[in-house]
């Protein structure tokens, strides 16, 4: 005798396979996604790297004197993102694509390290014990939006290199 379909027993164990497999698969498409939301972040803080280093150029080499941010977009304060404005061609660099809340509201994705206002680059301290450039954070991700592998978020260092790090504080 010919067998012309698929028994009912055949047809679940199919299906069983093919949910089985979607629940090992989406959570890692999530994964993928979330790691390059953090790179195109990384990416945003090296071209704000960038656009400092045209800052520093054009101010006597003198970090710009800036609030750490503001609470939206309609408080006039000096911030990142109306300070370096002229010195980027995509707003969109002032914003990680993993902040849902942030850049809309305040108008960037990064906080600033006030404590360096007005320093000079060649005599940059950290409250007076670090002085190594590579060291010393100059802007970073106002949330842990990254924090899916070892509490890091990504930082801009003041000798311009960006790299993700440990928290260096915790709301």
């Amino acid at each position: 005798m010919k067998r012309s379909a698929f028994t009912l027993i055949e047809v679940l164990v199919a299906i069983g396979i093919i949910v089985l497999l979607a629940g090992v698969t989406v959570p890692l498409f999530s994964m993928v996604k979330a790691r390059g939301e953090s790179a195109k972040c990384l990416g945003n803080l090296r071209s704000l790297g960038v656009a400092l280093s045209a800052y520093l150029a054009e101010h006597d080499s003198t970090m710009p004197d800036l609030k750490a941010g503001r609470a939206s977009r309609n408080e006039d304060v000096p911030v990142i993102d109306n300070t370096l404005n002229s010195y980027v061609d995509d707003q969109r660099v002032f914003a990680c694509p993993s902040d849902r809340r942030y850049f809309r509201e305040t108008g960037t994705s990064y906080y600033w390290n006030s404590a360096l206002n007005g320093q000079r680059l060649a005599a940059l301290n950290l409250f007076g014990m670090v002085s190594d450039l590579g060291r010393i954070p100059v802007l970073v991700d106002k949330e842990g939006w990254h924090t899916y592998s070892d509490n890091k978020v990504n930082h801009l260092f003041a000798d311009g290199h960006a790299t993700k790090e440990l928290r260096l504080f915790t709301e």
